[in-house]
Parts: C-alpha cells; sequence; structure tokens
C-alpha cells in the first residue's frame, strides 16, 4: 500500500516536516513548558535543536514504521503542531499502530488535535492488517484523555510508572491507555 503523504480534513492539512517548519514550531510550542509538560521529549532551548528534531523526522518518513505529519491550517496555512503514527512492525505487517500528538497552546480547546487524531486513525485503519490503534497520556492531562475520548478511543485502562515526562521530572509516570479497535 502507497503511503499518504497528505491528509486533507475539513479544516486542517497534515504532511510531511520541513525544515522550514522548524522555527515555527520552536516559537510555536517546542520551547513552551506548558505544551511540553506531559510529552516524552525534552522542550527545546534553541531553534537548532528543532532542526534537529525536523531532521530526524525527515528521516522517519524512509522508514515502514514512523509516520510525522505537521499538522497546519488549511485556511491560513499556519503550523500549529505535530500528530506522529508508528506502527508496530513494518506497515505491511503491523497489526496495530500507536499514536502521539501535541498542539500549540494558542490552538487549545478548537477541536484541532481530535480532528488531526480522528484523520490519522482513519488512514491507520485503512491499512488491511491494522485492527487496534492506540494512545496514551498522563494520568495528570485530562485533556488529552478528552482529545481521545472525542475520537472514539476507549480508555482500557491504567499503566503504572510506564513512561517518562522529562519536563515534570526524572521519575516515570502513570498514564491511562486508549485504543480505538476496527
Amino acid at each position: 500500500m502507497k503511503i499518504q503523504k497528505i491528509i486533507k480534513t475539513r479544516r486542517l492539512i497534515l504532511r510531511p516536516p520541513l525544515l522550514s517548519d522548524a522555527k515555527k514550531i520552536f516559537q510555536g510550542y517546542a520551547q513552551d513548558l506548558e505544551v511540553t509538560r506531559y510529552v516524552s521529549w525534552k522542550m527545546h532551548q534553541s531553534l537548532q535543536e528543532t532542526e534537529s528534531f525536523i531532521k530526524t523526522c525527515v528521516e522517519a518518513w524512509k522508514t515502514d514504521v514512523q509516520y510525522p505529519w505537521v499538522v497546519v491550517t488549511s485556511k491560513e496555512n499556519r503550523v500549529i503542531g505535530m500528530i506522529e503514527l508508528r506502527f508496530e512492525k513494518s506497515n505491511k505487517l503491523a497489526h496495530m499502530a500507536d499514536v502521539g500528538y501535541v498542539l500549540a497552546r494558542s490552538e487549545w480547546g478548537r477541536g484541532y488535535a481530535t480532528e488531526a487524531l480522528n484523520a490519522v486513525m482513519k488512514y491507520a485503519f485503512s491499512f488491511p492488517k491494522v485492527c487496534r490503534v492506540w494512545a496514551v497520556c498522563d494520568v495528570d492531562n485530562p485533556a488529552s484523555a478528552r482529545v481521545m475520548k472525542k475520537a472514539g478511543m476507549v480508555r482500557e485502562g491504567r499503566m503504572r510508572q510506564y513512561t517518562f515526562h522529562p519536563n515534570i521530572g526524572p521519575e516515570p509516570c502513570d498514564v491511562y491507555l486508549y485504543a480505538k479497535v476496527r
């Protein structure tokens, strides 16, 4: 199956990141402690750090398992976040995939994260073998939990000491596991 690099929704365009997006990402959310609080990566300290991240995203598209998209508003063509689909194995063999997303604080509460998540899950389920798409959120992040619920995901449980949030501290954190199945 051919990989769909661009996904369009009613208000958004999801596309592979470009090096020219780095400044917008850095200024928009990568250096915002409130936005990066519950992510698995350290808040960016410099534009060069964001540029390096974008380079890894560009390389990820050459794999058969990882697809990061920049989330762009279709009307204003503004970069407002990112969403990534990661297959368990090669996308030709995977029966499940997980999703992660981040959105600039200025765009919170507008339904963009839910819209992007719905689009990426629909795309993931277009792969014949994929029957499960899942994601996690920190137990102290109810906004992300609401996004997943609105996208039709079901909370399956709490995973204790599952992941690290380096912008909070060095201790592993509990997360809720959400999933949608075909």
